[in-house]
Order: structure tokens, then sequence, then C-alpha cells
């Protein structure tokens, strides 16, 4: 699920963390680092489980429409069980192994924060995504998988309310929810019929060795932020250290770092990497910035030998 850009990204949340609140305890960031790599995770599965809540919600619609205690959005239509049948919504309401994920992380946010999940369901119910499948004759699992991308897409993915409930939540989702939400987009194209229930529990990192790279960047910039100061300084002579954004400072550092002690990843690789960051975090000329000192000094470290670089490198 995650990338390296994405670690990247998460260890610059973390130094700027630091940088804020002058909390120079690195052990305390690297608790931070890996609690806020975990949380994604938590992101994910939280959005999941909103369509379980919304299945919920509508077994319990139909079932009170079965008893006329009400009438149910569903009543018109010729089978007004489809949507409950939806074979993609199924797969994941009775996924046992997504069900155990969410008893054993205790997320029952959906449970204490009911009126999310009425907010949701009444838009879906309302959209005409719902009237033109609920109309529709067809019955097939492309149809199904249709319907439940478009709900996420353009029901559940861009509602105000479910945002600001994560804002609200936890600070670092702000940023993770575009990520999360382009992931399930993905996932939702890609699934299959026969795809098993280990499906909806993809791994949060390719491998252990994601996680050794995020901490060693992490300490490795903090533990030689005098050093990155300097090769910094060196290279920006008529900027006064206080004129840099804090992030372009975060962000150099970083890529400096990289460039010096991680040997399989090539210097365009770490170079793009940082730029594409800053252009999505920082100020509308931090790249342009970033690109001319990162320049300057990979042409130094290669005269001088610093650039060891090894194969072809990961992202």
């Amino acid at each position: 699920m995650l990338t390296r850009r994405h670690i990247r990204v998460k260890v610059m949340q973390c130094i700027y963390a630091l940088t804020q609140s002058k909390d120079d305890s690195l052990d305390k960031q690297e608790k931070f680092l890996k609690v806020s790599i975990d949380n994604m995770y938590t992101l994910y599965l939280l959005m999941l489980s909103l369509f379980i809540e919304v299945h919920e919600k509508a077994k319990d619609q139909v079932q009170l429409s079965s008893k006329k205690y009400l009438a149910n959005a569903s009543d018109k239509y010729p089978n007004k069980e489809k949507f409950l049948n939806n074979r993609l919504l199924l797969q994941i309401s009775e996924n046992l192994s997504l069900r155990d994920e969410l008893d054993r992380r205790k997320l029952n946010n959906w449970y204490l924060n009911e009126e999310y999940v009425r907010i949701i369901y009444k838009e879906v119910v309302e959209s005409d995504l719902y009237d033109q499948y609920m109309s529709n004759p067809k019955n097939t699992y492309e149809e199904d998988k249709k319907l439940i991308l478009a709900i996420f897409n353009d029901i559940i993915a861009p509602n105000d309310k479910i945002y600001d409930y994560f804002e609200d939540d936890k600070l670092t989702w702000v940023d993770d929810i575009p990520i999360v939400n382009t992931f399930l987009l993905k996932l939702f194209k890609k699934v299959k019929i026969e795809s098993s229930p280990s499906y909806f529990l993809p791994e949060l990192l390719k491998d252990q060795e994601d996680m050794v790279y995020a901490k060693r960047l992490l300490t490795k910039t903090l533990l030689n932020n005098a050093q990155w100061e300097k090769e910094i300084e060196g290279k920006t002579p008529n900027w006064d250290k206080d004129r840099i954004a804090d992030i372009d400072a975060i962000l150099l550092k970083m890529a400096i770092c990289e460039l010096l002690n991680f040997p399989s990843i090539p210097e365009k690789v770490t170079i793009n990497e940082f730029l594409e960051i800053a252009k999505e975090y920082s100020t509308p000329k931090s790249s342009i910035f970033i690109n001319g000192v990162l320049d300057k000094l990979v042409k130094e470290y290669k005269e001088e030998g610093k650039l060891n670089k090894l194969g072809r490198g990961l992202l």
C-alpha cells in the first residue's frame, strides 16, 4: 500500500513535528513514525468498513419494510434486495478476516458515530447511481463492481463530513486520505469474484526493508542535522537560513541524507522524489529552489567521490 514516496512524506511529517515542538527526543520521533505509518492502515480499514455498515443499514431497512413498519427506498424496484445481494458488497460485508481485524483493532468508530453511516446511506439510496443500478435488470458481477466503485468515488471519498471526522480524529490522516482513497479505487477495480478474503487485507508495507529505510532516513537526517545545514548554507550564499521555508529545509536535509547514505537509490530518483513532494507540500517555487541546490550538491559530490551508487535502486 505504501510506496517509498509515502514513506518519505511520513518522515518529513515527523521531522516537521519535531521542529515545531522543539522536542529533540529521537526515540519519541521513531515511535511517532511507526504509529503514523500504522494509522494509515487503520484509516484504510475504516474506509472499507463503511461499506459493511452501509450494507447493515440497508439490511435493516429491508427488514423493516417487509414488516410494513415503513416504506423503503428499494420498494419501487422489481428486485428490492438487489443492493443487499451486490456480490462485491457481500465480499466485504461477509469477510470474516476483515471483521476479525476490525475487532482486533477495536475499530468500532461507525457504531459509536452512526450518524455518518446514515448520511452515506441516505446519499446512496437517493443517488442516480443507485436508481440506475436497481432499475437495471442486468445482474452481473461487473455491474455490482461498477456500483461500488461509483459509490466510493462519487459519494464516500468526496464527502466533507467524513473528511472532517477523519481530520478531527488524527491530524496525519489529512495527508493520508488521498493515498488511501486512491488505493481503494485501485483495489475495487482489480477485485474479482473469486478474490480471496485476504485480498481486502493487503500488506501495509512491501517488505520489512521499507520500515528499516524509514527509520534510517529519519535517524540519519536528525542526527546529522548540523552537517546538512552547513551543506545547504554552502549552496545558498544569498539566502538567510531563516528565509528558507521550514518544509524546504527539511526536504533538502532529507534529500542530502538519502544521497549520501543510501547507495542503492540513484541520485535521479532521490531528486525527483523530493521535488514531487515539494510541489505538493511546500511553496510554488520550492521545487525550483530545491532542484537548484541539489543539482549543485550532486555535481560536487560526484567530483569528490562521495556518491557511491549501486545497482538500479529502489523508489
